[in-house]
């Protein structure tokens, strides 16, 4: 299977890494943040918000989807999200250096991506994007690229 998307989209990686694992006092708040806001992104849509896949070792790694980098950055910055005071936590709490924290955002446009889901179930952008079978002209990576463009 491919998702197609419908028209661009964002890809916004965030995560931590525990530089001390007996500092949990330092690490453990950060953690406990994320499920907060990924809970009231998941109950307000309307955000732009649109799924996640996420993994957690020593450095964890959170992969957002987005409807555009404009409601990321609106919910970044909102007053009344969930984000706006953990961030604000870790900032007071940032004079250790047991956790680090990192984020990456991507702006995707029509026919700069593409996937496949072999025997899998809705993963990644498969949870986001327009399921369709790979046969015909969406069979290879240089065509699932190209058909995006038309």
């Amino acid at each position: 299977m491919t998702a197609r998307p419908d028209g661009s989209y964002v890809v916004f990686l965030i995560g931590m890494r525990i530089n001390n694992v007996f500092a949990i006092h330092r690490w453990l708040p950060v953690i406990l943040a994320m499920p907060k806001m990924l809970k009231e992104l998941h109950e307000h849509r309307e955000l732009g918000f649109l799924s996640y896949q996420n993994w957690f070792a020593r450095t964890t790694i959170l992969v957002q989807y987005w409807d555009s980098a404009d409601n990321l950055m609106a919910y970044a910055k909102a007053g009344d999200s969930a984000h706006l005071p953990a961030w604000r936590a870790f900032n007071r709490a940032a004079n250790s250096s047991a956790v680090g924290i990192w984020h990456e955002t991507y702006v995707i446009d029509p026919g700069k991506s593409e996937n496949i889901y072999v025997n899998m179930p809705a993963f990644g952008f498969g949870k986001v994007g327009e399921l369709q079978s790979v046969k015909g002209k969406l069979n290879s990576a240089q065509d699932r690229l190209t058909q995006q463009q038309d």
